[in-house]
């Protein structure tokens, strides 16, 4: 990774966010992880963000790494929270143009934010999750899909998922990782040591889980208040070989976003940016160089 990196804290929401900066500018790209990631999963995207002229800030989402206070309650990880935490991001950065790029639980939150933005973004790039009206439907209609998700039930359950996952020094963390990547070289000791020792940490697995807790009546509330179309830019990628999200769940979602791009990445996991970053890297100086549509 780009030596010029280095964390940081910043004050957004009532909350010190670690934030792994790279770069300088107006032209900000707020990259979110997802679960069980942290940061440094955005570590192959950061020198090829810099290099394309943008500051980039990759924080340690709420209840992640040295983000603290580490919120206790199941609500406090409330999709609305997610939501207000991009735009206090936002706000803290100063940035005068936004780009929001997002991967798994990250993009969930992203998608719900682009419904709604509470600040202005120019761009926006979604990896591995589906748009969540879309991801609604299907877990309606599909069987297939529906087993795929036994997880989001299980972690449902209390204590239980905190002492499977954190057991052996969170042992079954580094496991999801080399277990479903499709170039597991790319998950080398030093990276998954960061993910088990963040997930071995007093509280954070039940943060983490906790997303998952609140999910059901944060996404509902939200989907709630309708489903606008998307009217940004976006981009989506898309690696073939999810584990927990199938294919299908992409289909359509040119209804809901009316300047869409979808890359498919055949025989790449669900862990798309770590798994294949020089066909993501590509992909994000393909659409991020072209002229922005909203510029004026």
């Amino acid at each position: 990774m780009n030596g010029a990196a280095t964390f940081t804290t910043v004050r957004a929401n009532g909350l010190d966010f670690e934030v792994l900066t790279a770069g300088e500018g107006d032209n900000l790209a707020l990259c979110l992880h997802g679960f069980p990631e942290h940061a440094l999963s955005w570590r192959a995207q950061i020198p090829a963000l810099v290099d394309l002229g943008y500051r980039v800030w990759a924080p340690n989402q709420r209840g992640y790494g040295n983000t603290l206070p580490r919120p206790k309650n199941v609500v406090d990880y409330e999709m609305q929270h997610l939501i207000d935490d991009v735009a206090a991001l936002i706000d803290a950065s100063g940035a005068r143009r936004v780009t929001l790029i997002a991967h798994d639980w990250g993009g969930a939150v992203a998608w719900m934010y682009a419904l709604r933005p509470p600040r202005p973004i120019e761009r926006l790039v979604i990896m591995n999750v589906p748009h969540p009206a879309i991801l609604r439907a299907r877990l309606r209609d599909s069987s297939a899909q529906k087993l795929r998700s036994w997880y989001f039930l299980f972690f449902q359950l209390p204590v239980l998922p905190e002492l499977l996952l954190g057991a052996g020094h969170a042992r079954a963390i580094g496991r999801v990782f080399t277990q479903t990547a499709t170039n597991k070289a790319r998950f080398t000791t030093d990276i998954l040591e960061v993910y088990r020792d963040q997930a071995s940490r007093p509280g954070v697995l039940t943060a983490m889980l906790n997303w998952y807790r609140a999910a059901p009546r944060g996404m509902r509330a939200q989907l709630k208040l309708g489903v606008p179309v998307i009217d940004v830019p976006t981009m989506m990628v898309w690696g073939e070989a999810d584990a927990a999200l199938g294919k299908e769940t992409t289909y359509g979602t040119d209804a809901y976003v009316s300047n869409l791009r979808i890359n498919y990445l055949p025989g790449i996991s669900h862990w798309v940016q770590q798994d294949a970053p020089d066909e993501v890297n590509a992909l994000l100086q393909s659409f991020l160089s072209e002229p922005a549509v909203q510029e004026a």
